[in-house]
């Protein structure tokens, strides 16, 4: 297996089809949202995605300051179904959260969270920062992380 980031217009069209079909098999079909999953942000992304042969087993959308959110952000991290519980979920987080701040300098990661997994991004220093809400009839909320001061001093 191996871990791949990559920009869009990197990915090769096996790549883009895994990708998105990974994505929809969770967020549309498992999760029963019917919704715009191609929502045009994917050309300004970076796509973090574990491979096994040609397969996608965990995928995360890593986008930019000012892509969707005035923050980076981390989105559509999903792990496929026979794959969950091997730890993916973390490694995307870390890898995801390696790449923004130190590669792209970033020192805001934003996230829509799925309430009932807050405790897994509460664990990389993320703070709820609203109130929950419905999205496609899912409880969600807003969650920040922010660089300490600290850090933002050693960092440059």
């Amino acid at each position: 297996m191996t871990w791949e980031i990559k920009s869009f217009e990197e990915l090769t069209n096996l790549e883009w089809h895994e990708i998105i079909k990974e994505r929809m098999a969770v967020f549309v079909v498992e999760q029963d949202c019917a919704y715009m999953e191609i929502d045009g942000h994917d050309p300004a992304s970076y796509h973090l995605f574990l491979k096994e042969g040609d397969e996608v087993v965990a995928y995360a959308r890593l986008m930019p300051s000012g892509t969707i959110y005035q923050e980076a952000s981390i989105g559509r991290i999903i792990v496929k179904a026979d794959q969950r519980g091997k730890g993916y979920a973390k490694e995307i987080m870390e890898r995801g959260m390696k790449f923004l701040l130190n590669e792209l300098g970033e020192s805001e990661i934003k996230l829509q969270a799925e309430y009932y997994i807050k405790d897994l991004y509460a664990s990389y220093e993320f703070e709820i920062t609203s109130d929950i809400f419905l999205d496609e009839g899912i409880e969600h909320v807003y969650m920040l992380y922010r660089v300490p001061d600290k850090k933002k001093a050693e960092m440059k």
